[in-house]
C-alpha cells in the first residue's frame, strides 16, 4: 500500500470501487506485510489473530485482506454467508469484517448467528448505507464497531486495531477471572461464593486499565489484598506497589511522603526527598484509609490527578507523575461529602470504578476454603499437618466474624498455638467464639437427673457410640457442610483423599472420584 493521502474502499453503489493494487485474494493465510503507519503495539495485538472478511465485492475483499495482513493478522476472505458459516465452523476466528448488504439473508442474520454461536468473536460491520438506523441496529445486535463505505485505509486500520485490542482484552479478562476463581493464593483472594464471583468479574476488567479505583469494605475484609491483586495482574505488575496508610501519619508527613520536598523547604529538610507518586515510576500507589486525608491534602491530590504532575514542597518546578492511584476506605464517603469532610470533586475523580468487598458474614460458604487455606499456610510453617474437628468447623460456619477475614486468621493462629495435637477443637479457639457457641447452642439439662439409678444406667448405655460410628458421622457431616466437596473435606479432616474414598465406599455411599 502507498502512504500519503488515504484511498477510499467500497463505494455506496458497490461498483467503481476505488482500490489500490492488492495481493491475490485467497481463503488461505496472508503473510504479514509492513505498512508505514504500523506500530509495534498494533502488531503485538494482531499477532496470532485471524480476521474473516465477508463481502460480495471482490475489490473490497482484496483491499481489506491486504490491509489486515499488513497489520499482522492472518486473513481469510469469503463472498457469501454460507462460506462465512463454513469458516466460522472451523473455529479460530477472532475478528469478522462483515458487510451488512449480502445476498441470502443479509449481514444482520449472520451477525445474530455469530453472537449466538461465537460470542467471543469481535464483529465489525461494513455498510454502504450511511444511515443511523442500520448502524444502531447492528450495534444492538452485538457488533463491536462499524465502518461506513467508502472508508479510508486509515479508518480501516484504526478499526482493526481497536477490534484486536478488544479481543485481546476479552481473552485476558477471561483468563484472569478464571485464575482468580480457581487458583489458590492469587493475591490471597479465596472464595467461590456469588459475591466473590462478582468481584472477580470486575477485577478482571479494571486490572488492565490505568483508571483510579475506589475499594470499599469493612475493616479486615482484605482491601489491600484486592489492591495488590489489581496491580499484580495489570500492565505495571513489574513496577513498584507502594501502600500508604493515610490514617497513621501526621498531615505534614503524608504530604512529604506523597509529594516530596526539596532541601531546606522546612525545618529539618536536610536533603531532597522524592515523593512516592514520582518514585512509583509508573507503578501503583495504594492510599489506604483515604477518608482520613486532611482537606488541604485532598486539594493537592486532586490537582495531581488532574494535571498528572506534582510540585514538591520548596520547588518552583512541577514533576510529572505516572503512578496509578488505588484508594480504599471503610467509611461512607457520600456522607463525608455531604458533611463537608471530603471533597466532592476528589470523590468523583477517585470513584471512576468502585469495588465493594463483601464481609465474611455475607459469604459464609467461603469460610471452609479460607480456613483450609490459612491452616495450610500455618501447617507448612510449623511442619505439622493440622486439621479441624467437626465442632470447630461448625463453629466457624455459624459465627458472624465481625472483624472479617483478619479475625478468622487470628482465631486459627490462636487455635494452632493452644492446640495439644494436630486436630483443632472448639476449646482451642478464642473466648468470644466459645461464648457465641454456648449462647447459640446451650447445653441441654440432664433429663436423667431425677430418674432412678437403673433408668440413668439404661439411658447412658443407649448413648454409647462406637469410635467407627463417630468417625463416620464426622466424615459425612463435613462433606454435607462443604456441599459435597470431598477433596476439601479430606483436607479439613486431615486425611488423604484415598482414605476418604475408601471410607465412603465402606459406608456404601459411593466414594469414587
Amino acid at each position: 500500500m502507498q502512504s500519503g493521502k488515504s484511498p477510499s474502499f467500497g463505494s455506496p453503489g458497490k461498483s467503481g470501487t476505488k482500490h489500490s493494487k492488492a495481493g491475490q485474494e485467497s481463503s488461505s493465510t496472508h503473510n504479514a506485510a509492513e505498512t508505514p503507519r504500523e506500530t509495534m503495539s498494533a502488531r503485538a495485538r494482531a499477532a496470532q489473530m485471524r480476521v474473516l472478511i465477508v463481502d460480495d465485492d471482490l475489490p473490497v475483499r482484496r483491499a481489506c485482506a491486504e490491509i489486515a495482513a499488513g497489520l499482522g493478522f492472518s486473513t481469510q476472505a469469503v463472498e457469501s454467508i454460507p462460506a462465512a458459516r463454513a469458516a466460522l465452523a472451523v473455529g479460530g476466528i477472532d475478528v469478522v469484517l462483515l458487510d451488512l448488504k449480502l445476498p441470502a439473508g443479509g449481514g444482520l442474520t449472520l451477525l445474530e448467528e455469530i453472537r449466538g454461536k461465537h460470542p467471543e468473536t469481535v464483529v465489525v460491520v461494513m455498510t454502504a448505507f450511511a444511515t443511523v438506523t442500520s448502524a444502531v441496529e447492528a450495534m444492538r445486535t452485538g457488533a463491536g464497531d462499524y465502518l461506513t463505505k467508502p472508508f479510508t485505509l486509515e479508518e480501516l486500520s484504526l478499526t482493526l486495531e481497536r477490534a484486536a485490542q478488544r479481543r485481546a482484552f476479552d481473552v485476558e479478562s477471561r483468563s484472569l477471572r478464571e485464575r482468580l476463581r480457581t487458583v489458590k493464593g492469587m493475591g490471597n483472594l479465596i472464595g467461590r461464593s456469588p459475591a466473590m464471583e462478582k468481584l472477580y468479574r470486575i477485577l478482571s476488567k479494571v486490572a488492565h486499565s490505568r483508571h483510579p479505583v475506589l475499594i470499599l469494605g469493612e475493616s479486615g475484609v482484605g482491601k489491600e489484598l484486592v489492591a495488590r491483586t489489581i496491580h499484580l495482574n495489570g500492565p505495571s505488575a513489574e513496577m513498584p506497589f507502594i501502600p500508604v496508610d493515610c490514617g497513621s501519619l501526621m498531615p505534614s508527613l503524608i504530604e512529604s511522603e506523597l509529594f516530596g520536598h526539596t532541601k531546606g523547604a522546612f525545618a529539618g529538610a536536610e536533603r531532597n526527598k522524592t515523593g512516592l507518586l514520582v518514585s512509583a515510576e509508573g507503578g501503583t500507589v495504594f492510599l489506604d484509609e483515604i477518608s482520613e486525608l486532611p482537606l488541604e491534602l485532598q486539594t493537592k491530590l486532586l490537582r495531581a490527578l488532574q494535571e498528572k504532575e506534582i510540585r514538591p514542597a520548596g520547588s518552583m518546578h512541577a514533576v510529572p507523575i505516572h503512578a496509578r492511584i488505588l484508594a480504599a476506605t471503610n467509611r461512607d464517603l457520600n456522607v463525608m461529602v455531604e458533611s463537608g469532610k471530603f471533597r466532592k470533586d476528589l470523590y468523583f475523580r477517585l470513584n471512576i470504578v468502585s469495588l465493594r468487598i463483601p464481609p465474611l458474614r455475607e459469604r459464609k460458604e467461603d469460610i471452609p476454603l479460607l480456613a483450609a487455606h490459612l491452616l495450610e499456610q500455618l501447617a507448612h510453617d510449623k511442619g505439622t499437618p493440622y486439621s479441624f474437628s467437626d465442632d470447630a468447623l461448625r463453629l466457624m460456619m455459624e459465627y458472624d466474624w465481625p472483624a472479617n477475614v483478619r479475625e478468622l486468621e487470628h482465631a486459627i493462629e490462636r487455635a494452632v498455638a493452644l492446640s495439644s495435637g494436630p486436630v483443632l477443637h472448639m476449646k482451642d479457639f478464642p473466648t468470644q467464639l466459645q461464648d457465641f457457641q454456648q449462647h447459640a447452642h446451650p447445653p441441654e439439662q440432664a433429663v436423667t437427673a431425677a430418674k432412678p439409678e437403673t433408668d440413668r444406667a439404661q439411658a447412658g448405655s443407649q448413648q454409647v457410640i462406637s469410635i467407627a460410628e463417630m468417625e463416620k458421622q464426622a466424615i459425612l457431616n463435613t462433606i454435607q457442610q462443604l456441599k459435597g466437596d470431598k477433596l476439601m473435606a479430606a483436607k479439613l479432616l486431615g486425611i488423604g483423599k484415598t482414605t476418604l474414598y475408601r471410607k465412603l465406599k465402606e459406608y456404601g455411599i459411593g466414594g469414587e472420584e
